[in-house]
């Protein structure tokens, strides 16, 4: 039987959160941590999303950490590969390797409130830890469509972030479900692999011009002989991309004017009037996500691909059956359709004060302050909660900050040689009620449409709505009234 181990802190997840928790707590001098990481490595989203043409739709420099640049992205925008590359190199650079347990699933998470400490059970064993750290982001747990008949299909079926590569789709009848930012990026690549191919498109997505472009040798050699351009480059991005925030959260009327570049874009790259009305939004730009390409289009327009746009009623053992009762023979069906993003499953696995489980808590609608904090669950923090997701820019810029707050809350935690933190109620209500107010004036409430940002009450539980550097203002200055630290049976 495998002995109990201990861990000051435990953080679950490998990934760009993980990775940058583990970095903040050694800087600060903590060295008694391990990152669990179910994946045989570290990389998060970007170990488990290997569909073809996986590539960040966030530009390069954005979409890497501020504190660890890499000059050698291929492109303005890096694929799959590179990214998981660029995160293992990072774990080393950091030292982190030492810290990394792969291959090890958390399958509960128990607060002893009398023993002040976490238990952890996982497929390798158990261990205790002062403080718990959730790093698992919200695209990690695919979500399947609730459709009748599913599990009776005998041909090949896949989620984009299980893609089986052993599958041979040559040639192949395929049904594509799903018109999300996953489907945007491989439905090209399928169109010219199937025989035949159906995407299934229950809301057509606001596509955009792609800005893509290979990073020259020259460029590289700049960016590595004088850091500083490359800096300044992601601060350009940086200002761009943030300049979003003017029409999604503040002013939903600017989203017209990015609205007519796309509508240019459908129309040069779209000259049938049918398929043109079939794929133009019902809804204003920016409530769903923005998602670029200059093949989307295209690929719908081979003659081998068939757009329907409806959602799909029934799945049989051979075929698939649309929303108006047409049925289509098909061997291989992928799902497009997302992930669980405001369902966390993780919350299913928690237990705070008193055995509270944390989803129950939720109640089908996670809030949590700064996105990382929970009352009724000590010494318990999340990277990448409630709202702090972003519909416009990089979401390492998010990470980063959090990470920051929680090593602070360590810190403090040591510093004060108490047992447990926890947010204050009143900070945790206020800050949330402050969220609800800004978001009723977004694009995300007023722009007519329903997304993965809302939860299961309709609440939009997954979006920031301002501007990210007044974030990372409140996430990296510490305040201390905002948690109560306990100790030696007396609050501090």
């Amino acid at each position: 039987m495998t002995e109990e181990q201990h861990a000051t802190v435990i953080v679950v997840g490998g990934g760009f959160s993980g990775i940058a928790l583990g970095r903040a707590l050694r800087t600060a001098g903590e060295t008694d941590f391990v990152i669990l990481e179910r994946e045989p490595d570290t990389g998060g989203v970007w170990q488990s999303n290997t569909y073809p043409g996986c590539t960040c739709d966030v530009p390069s420099h954005l979409y890497s950490f501020s504190f660890a640049p890499n000059p050698d992205w291929s492109s303005t925008y890096s694929p799959q590969p590179e990214i998981r590359l660029y995160l293992r190199r990072c774990v080393e650079q950091f030292g982190l390797r030492p810290h990394l347990r792969t291959g090890v699933e958390v399958e509960e998470a128990r607060w002893d409130e009398d023993g002040q400490r976490w238990h952890v059970t996982t497929n390798h064993g158990t261990w205790t830890a002062q403080v718990l750290v959730s790093a698992m982001g919200p695209l990690t747990e695919p979500k399947l469509p609730d459709v009748p008949g599913i599990e009776r299909f005998r041909g090949t079926m896949m989620h984009s972030a299980r893609w089986d590569h052993g599958a041979d789709l040559t040639g192949k009848r395929v049904a594509s479900v799903g018109t999300g930012a996953s489907a945007i990026q491989y439905v090209p690549h399928l169109a010219r692999q199937a025989g035949t191919l159906y995407v299934f498109q229950r809301s057509a997505p606001w596509i955009t011009p792609h800005d893509k472009r290979p990073i020259s040798d020259a460029e590289r050699d700049r960016f590595r002989s004088r850091p500083w351009r490359q800096k300044l480059e992601r601060g350009k991005v940086y200002a761009g991309k943030e300049l979003l925030v003017l029409g999604m959260a503040k002013y939903p009327r600017l989203m017209r004017l990015l609205e007519g570049v796309a509508r240019k874009h459908l129309e040069r790259q779209v000259a049938n009037p049918g398929l043109r009305r079939a794929v133009t939004p019902d809804y204003t730009l920016g409530c769903k996500r923005i998602v670029p390409s200059n093949d989307w289009y295209p690929a719908l327009q081979r003659p081998n691909v068939e757009l329907v746009p409806l959602a799909l009623r029934e799945i049989r053992e051979h075929s698939v059956v649309d929303a108006d009762g047409v049925e289509r023979d098909v061997d291989v069906i992928v799902f497009g359709t997302g992930f669980h993003v405001t369902d966390i499953p993780f919350a299913g696995k928690v237990r705070g004060r008193d055995g509270a489980l944390l989803s129950d808590v939720w109640a089908g609608s996670p809030r949590a302050y700064l996105g990382v904090a929970i009352p009724g669950f000590p010494n318990f923090f999340m990277l990448l909660g409630p709202n702090s997701g972003l519909g416009h820019s990089s979401m390492v810029y998010m990470i980063e900050a959090q990470a920051e707050h929680v090593k602070n809350a360590v810190v403090a935690l040591d510093r004060a040689g108490a047992t447990a933190i926890e947010v204050r109620r009143d900070v945790h209500d206020a800050y949330n009620s402050e969220i609800d107010r800004k978001l009723a004036r977004t694009v995300w409430e007023l722009g007519g449409c329903r997304t993965f940002y809302q939860d299961a009450n309709g609440r939009n539980a997954t979006i920031y709505p301002d501007w990210t550097f007044r974030f990372r203002r409140k996430a990296v200055r510490w305040r201390p009234l905002a948690y109560d630290l306990t100790g030696a049976g007396e609050t501090r």
